[in-house]
């Protein structure tokens, strides 16, 4: 029996949303492909031959790679830094963009070395070792694979154990950001979680709030914290008022002391210090044209805590 124009009608719609699902699915795919960009980031300065091995090895496996640097000046060992750097700067770039990020003074060790595809489209190929805490947690975890070194490793580096970053780290981000393989080729699924390291997260309590010194604004010594505007402002603060701002590190008090706080360093005298939102829109403190940190001995990282509140004026 032929089948009626509504089965055919039916037959139709269904084929459609087939069609439409796998259009969808092969958006999806390229969408989140590789996209040729690596980009690095290490603690290994450029004093030596170290970061341009590693993009020596990217573009031997494929000279149409776009290589890019986030940074190499890390102080050495720093994970944390590693970990706001990745912050600070992976949301900017194309999904698909694949980062390097090596910052390993556990190379050689039992620590995993993992490639994470964020939610947003992002793979980060790093020692799991903290240097995801925060970019798991802003971006999420969509999928970590540990990397098969039985396969995704530099031929003949087999007997190096303190170079990962050449050896496994670059050679993998460039064979992923090729297309040379695909995300499931890395090795295999891990649970969606990563090493973290403690900090103090921004959080409001009672007529407080508290944060962390996440990194100083290297080049001018500035203090920029982990609390953002959209918490900050539930002090009601206005431009001109005065804030009260005590900072720790491992919880014992280094600094203590009043600043307005105010939209533009020129508001203050020079040397004067003042509370600002700096560009990520964060709260931040600084002396106007000097260096809050080295005045002040106030550094960061996840030792180093603020809490802040509106100051009380004594009548």
């Amino acid at each position: 029996m032929a089948p009626t124009l509504f089965q055919l009608f039916t037959m139709f719609q269904i084929v459609k949303i087939v069609f439409c699902i796998l259009l969808l699915s092969l958006s999806t795919a390229f969408l989140s492909a590789q996209n040729k960009i690596v980009v690095f980031q290490s603690d290994f300065g450029l004093k030596d031959g170290a970061v341009s091995a590693m993009k020596a090895v990217a573009m031997g496996v494929s000279p149409d790679l776009k290589l890019f640097d986030l940074t190499h000046d890390i102080p050495a060992y720093h994970i944390w830094e590693a970990a706001y750097r990745l912050e600070q700067t992976v949301s900017y770039w194309p999904a698909g963009t694949v980062f390097v990020s090596v910052v390993d003074p556990g190379v050689g060790t039992a620590r995993r070395s993992v490639v994470l595809k964020t939610k947003s489209g992002h793979f980060i190929v790093t020692p799991d070792n903290g240097s995801l805490t925060l970019i798991a947690q802003s971006l999420g975890i969509a999928e970590i694979r540990e990397i098969d070194e039985a396969i995704n490793r530099r031929k003949g580096s087999e007997k190096s154990y303190t170079f990962h970053g050449r050896d496994v780290y670059a050679y993998t981000a460039a064979r992923l950001a090729a297309g040379d393989i695909n995300f499931e080729q890395i090795g295999k699924l891990l649970p969606a979680e990563v090493v973290t390291i403690p900090y103090q997260q921004a959080a409001i309590e009672g007529v407080n709030i508290k944060g962390t010194i996440a990194i100083l604004d290297v080049q001018y010594g500035n203090v920029w914290t982990n609390i953002p505007a959209a918490l900050f402002n539930k002090l009601q603060v206005q431009v001109g008022d005065k804030l009260h701002v005590i900072i720790y590190h491992n919880n014992i008090k280094k600094y203590e002391a009043d600043m307005p706080y105010s939209e533009t360093f020129g508001a203050v005298a020079k040397g004067k210090p003042l509370a600002y939102l700096n560009s990520l829109l964060q709260l931040s403190f600084a002396l106007n044209q000097a260096n809050f940190s080295t005045a002040n001995k106030v550094y960061s990282g996840n030792e180093w805590s603020v809490e802040v509140s509106r100051s009380v004026i004594k009548r």
